[in-house]
């Protein structure tokens, strides 16, 4: 039965129940038969959405019939109740939406922790050890569906005995699930404060449920410790002695001693790795590393002995959600939100080992961070951890490790300081320099501090964009253009400024472009890198490789060489200088000591010049490619109705209309620049397989020649090579007749498809 209160105000025992007040003062009238006949019209979803409203609203359901004349796939916008309100209404009786109606398909009682412990449906002493095995085992995999983004209630808060440990009088697991729990707690701590998390990444909320902040974290760990040291002598006394007779009950008790001693212990290095983490000493850090690596040694053991504890039989009506003594997946029905929760299904217990062995190692990677000091390397140290598609807690922790409480880089550096190391390693500005007048004026000191102080915050921003999921990290990046647009422009007039200083008392010294270089070359990056995760993400059609490709090749990187050599430049300048200053000096120790500083045959800037070469020749092989592609009619292209080519170049490049330098490429710019017209006699399309073969020979030509390569040279190399034999047989003709579209394979690179022709 459908019943409607006449209760003024609107929001009034919209409960779980109905509250005792109401049922007093409502006036409840009988709308069953209104409802069915709204009901029956061709859009029962809709119609039912406007039967929500007028209950919720209180108003005549007499207009529902006029809504029951809609037709599939009409809506009636109210101005009380429109798209948005439509979207956050609840279909009522529907499971996908109803979050009720779960608990609906099951017949029986759903108790929670106290009420399961007085029917006698849970055990808090005497467990067996499977049974501790098996509970301990389905927690880690509930932790680990946390961590993947499902709100606690659906997951660890499932498992009954950390609803209360107080009541739990088994040690073992009394002592683990305050362990969980402390882990759960530190981890939402650290998410938190990282805030490098979207609600797709991770559900903060614990529903009000205590997380054993009345136990301290010392405490839990010493408990965890006691327990462990029982079982280890546990697992002592029923190990096999030399020339025994062995039983194979007493063996199999053995392995199950040594299976619950491994699961506590892993428990407690965990715990004490993340407590570690809390710590705003750089030698903890360390520390920390040497405990996730003894935790990582019990994976295999936790492995193989998965078989020991007792196994949860998962139930398809209840969310795959697992099914065993200590475990009600619909205790916490009534917390979840009114919108229909996100499906959860819990991990099984083989992927769960082998999720916390990525997480170790991950955290490994995460206490190397400290080792890296130059805002340059902490830079790519994040985009290179950032591409491994790390989970919300490694993130994190790697925020928190970088930037500390006191909000200093690793818990002692200043950020301003990092700042002016990296502008002296990139471009040595005259200004940084020991040897130069403007070091100790005061003006000049002023312009350059207000400009570091600026800098800070946008370059932490950047570091923490990193932290975001990668389709999160796009979108960001297209808003922090406008901050380094900012910057730059700061940039440009600071360094006007510290040269009419400068030729004032070095004359033959300049200051010029030295700050802006170093703005414009991160402005680049981040441009570079928005357009690049386009199709990382596979936002991208086939038809618009072409202009992608293009404004990478011939406008982004071009840039990007031309700064990176402006900075080269200014660095031997800078050193030419100090060499001169040298040589003027009789020490000859100085004379050594300066020859050696400066006779390196290795510049800071080549790697990155060399690799920037080798893209801009991939981008510009793959541009060519696609225009040549296209014109042998074997690019697919939209039926363009109610947008064009140029509407979508243009969001694709709307972030850059922010910066100035480099202006951006306008569509009607980029056709005149494109335009193969202006050639005489335009390129065919065997021309342009032929160039873009070249182009991929030339980057193949200059990752060979890069000593002791990474990954990423050998990612790049994986698909140049094909690439070079592809476009040259595409230039003779091969299959130039065929129907068949293209195929691009990511594969080997995100960035750069290997061509197929099928």
């Amino acid at each position: 039965m459908v019943m409607k209160s006449a209760i003024e105000d609107d929001d009034a025992g919209w409960g779980l129940g109905i509250p005792e007040k109401m049922k007093n003062n409502a006036n409840w009238v009988d709308i069953t038969h209104e409802f069915k006949g709204a009901c029956k019209g061709t859009s029962s979803a809709g119609n039912c959405l406007c039967v929500l409203y007028a209950v919720v609203k209180g108003t005549d359901l007499s207009t529902c019939f006029i809504y029951a004349e809609l037709n599939l796939g009409e809506l009636l916008h109210d101005k009380l109740f429109g798209l948005f309100e439509a979207m956050s209404a609840i279909e009522m009786m529907d499971p996908k939406m109803d979050a009720g109606m779960i608990g609906n398909q099951v017949n029986r009682k759903v108790l929670n922790f106290e009420q399961a412990i007085k029917e006698g449906a849970i055990k808090v002493k005497d467990l067996s050890l499977p049974e501790l095995i098996g509970i301990i085992d389905t927690s880690f995999c509930c932790l680990i569906t946390w961590l993947e983004g499902h709100s606690l209630a659906q997951t660890v808060f499932t498992c009954l005995y950390v609803h209360n440990p107080d009541l739990i009088e088994e040690p073992a697991l009394k002592a683990f699930a305050l362990g969980i729990l402390k882990v759960c707690d530190i981890a939402r701590e650290k998410v938190n404060k990282a805030a490098v998390f979207e609600e797709e990444d991770f559900q903060a909320m614990t529903y009000g449920f205590k997380m054993a902040n009345n136990v301290t974290d010392l405490r839990v760990t010493g408990m965890l410790k006691d327990v462990e040291d029982e079982l280890q002598r546990k697992v002592k006394s029923t190990r096999t002695r030399q020339g025994e007779q062995r039983d194979p009950e007493v063996e199999r008790e053995h392995q199950q001693y040594l299976a619950l001693f491994n699961r506590i212990k892993f428990t407690r290095l965990l715990l004490t790795a993340l407590i570690t983490f809390t710590k705003k000493e750089t030698s903890s850090v360390g520390e920390a590393q040497k405990l996730v690596v003894q935790a990582a040694d019990l994976l295999s053991a936790i492995h193989s002995s998965i078989q020991h504890g007792i196994q949860s039989q998962n139930d398809t009506t209840k969310g795959d959600h697992p099914i065993m003594m200590g475990f009600e997946p619909l205790v916490n029905q009534r917390l979840l939100p009114p919108t229909f929760p996100r499906y959860a299904k819990i991990i099984k217990r083989e992927d769960m080992v082998a999720y916390f062995s990525k997480l170790i190692d991950r955290i490994k990677t995460v206490c190397d961070v400290i080792s890296t000091t130059n805002l340059h390397g902490i830079l790519d140290f994040f985009c290179e951890f950032s591409e491994q598609s790390p989970c919300v807690l490694s993130r994190s922790l790697l925020q928190t490790t970088f930037l500390i409480d006191n909000k200093k880089v690793f818990g002692t550096h200043l950020m301003q300081d990092m700042i002016k190391d990296a502008l002296r390693y990139f471009v040595s500005p005259p200004v940084l320099s020991y040897k130069c007048c403007l070091f100790n004026n005061h003006q000049a000191k002023d312009y350059i501090d207000s400009f570091v102080t600026h800098c800070s915050r946008p370059f932490c921003s950047l570091i923490q964009i990193h932290g975001h999921n990668r389709a999160r990290q796009r979108d960001k990046l297209g808003h922090i253009l406008e901050e380094f647009a900012t910057l730059q422009d700061e940039a440009e007039k600071v360094d006007a400024a510290l040269h009419s200083l400068l030729m004032k008392l070095e004359p033959q010294r300049q200051h010029l472009a030295c700050l802006g270089t170093w703005i414009l070359y991160h402005n680049l990056r981040i441009m570079v890198q928005y357009l690049l995760s386009g199709f990382e993400l596979e936002l991208y059609s086939m038809h618009e490789y072409y202009y992608i490709y293009w404004y990478l090749s011939e406008f982004l990187y071009a840039w990007l060489m031309s700064t990176l050599s402006r900075a080269d430049s200014s660095q031997m300048a800078e050193e030419r200088l100090l060499e001169e200053q040298v040589k003027g000096r009789s020490s000859k120790k100085i004379k050594k000591k300066k020859k050696v500083l400066f006779s390196s045959a290795v510049r800071p800037l080549s790697k990155e010049i060399t690799m920037s070469q080798a893209y801009q020749n991939m981008c510009a092989g793959m541009y060519k490619t696609m225009v040549a592609l296209d014109m042998d009619g074997k690019v697919q292209k939209p039926q363009f109705e109610l947008d064009s080519e140029q509407v979508r170049y243009e969001h694709r490049f709307a972030p850059f209309n922010s910066v100035v330098t480099p202006p951006p490429v306008h569509y009607i710019q980029f056709k005149e620049m494109s335009d193969l017209k202006k050639y005489n006699p335009p390129p065919g399309s065997t021309d342009l397989y032929m160039a873009a073969s070249k182009h991929f020979q030339q980057a193949k030509l200059i990752l060979e020649n890069v000593p002791s390569p990474d990954p990423e040279v050998i990612r790049i190399l994986k698909v140049a090579k094909p690439n070079i034999v592809v476009t040259k047989l595409l230039a003779g003709g091969h299959k130039k007749d065929a129907k068949v579209l293209p195929e691009f394979d990511f594969s080997a690179h995100k960035y750069f498809p290997v061509v197929k022709i099928i």
